[in-house]
């Protein structure tokens, strides 16, 4: 996995660099409830999913996306919103949602993250030490702005082990960060503090907090429901099963890898994250000391 995390980081920090030159990424914005928005990326990739909440009482952004769009970030939630970013609210520490904080907070925006999270970024020598984390928190926090009440909330050893998710309450939505990856498979960054039980957990308790009518802002794909969610749970935890199965019968990673046991899910299979690479992060995680 730290050969998998260090592609990720070549491609994000390299990668997305070199596609900002072409100015044809933006950020194309969904209101899924009054007040509030959805974020992705339109023309490419400048980040994961963003949420917004706009009002007279402030300005909370949720994720920034990559460093190298950070003035088109910075420019796109302004024109959005008619004002400057109040509070970032942050899910995890990787490069693709936490690019902007510095420009940000440069302009006056205050982040608010897990402990977790800012002990990350502050031995992560590609982030920018100016956007650290001012406000922090270990259980959870709650926004109370523009009419609207803001859960924010840890999930314990998941994606990473600094996650974060927003529930908002009083007009069921959820922003899950990278606890969803809709429609994919997730990327569960195993030397980053995440697990695959701590990702069901995570998704579990998403899950209990979700009705037929919940939007939920994932961390990358399209907004999605709570049978989507669903569906990625169900996933994950019939992929581990299958690839226990062999791990159980005494294979080795090389043999499991050859059985290739997660062959239904050939179609959650993306340019990061493939059936290979989940394959091999299940199995990791299943035998580990």
């Amino acid at each position: 996995m730290k050969k998998l995390t260090g592609i990720l980081l070549l491609i994000v920090l390299t990668g997305g660099a070199a596609i900002a030159q072409t100015g044809d990424i933006s950020w194309k914005s969904t209101e899924v409830s009054p007040g509030i928005f959805m974020l992705e990326g339109d023309g490419g990739f400048p980040g994961g999913n963003l949420g917004l909440l706009v009002g007279d009482d402030g300005v909370v952004l949720i994720d920034d996306g990559l460093s190298a769009f950070s003035d088109m970030t910075v420019a796109s939630v302004g024109k959005l919103a008619g004002a400057p970013v109040n509070f970032v609210i942050n899910t995890h520490a990787h490069g693709d949602h936490t690019g902007a904080h510095a420009a940000l907070v440069g302009k006056g925006a205050t982040v608010v993250a897990h402990d977790n999270l800012r002990r990350a970024l502050l031995v992560d020598d590609q982030f920018d030490q100016r956007g650290l984390p001012e406000l922090t928190f270990n259980d959870s926090v709650t926004f109370h702005l523009n009419g609207q009440t803001a859960y924010v909330f840890h999930i314990n050893s998941a994606h990473t082990d600094g996650d974060a998710a927003i529930h908002f309450t009083d007009v069921n939505v959820i922003h899950a960060g990278d606890v969803m990856f809709n429609k994919v498979f997730p990327f569960i960054d195993l030397d980053g503090g995440g697990s695959v039980p701590g990702y069901i957990a995570g998704q579990k308790k998403l899950l209990a907090m979700a009705d037929d009518a919940t939007k939920i802002i994932p961390g990358h794909g399209p907004l999605a429901n709570k049978a989507d969610l669903q569906a990625a749970l169900d996933m994950l935890i019939d992929a581990q099963a299958r690839v226990k199965k062999l791990v159980d019968a005494g294979k080795s990673r090389e043999d499991v890898l050859a059985a290739n046991p997660l062959a239904p899910y050939a179609s959650w299979s993306w340019d990061f994250i493939t059936t290979e690479v989940m394959t091999n992060t299940l199995y990791t995680s299943l035998t580990k000391d």
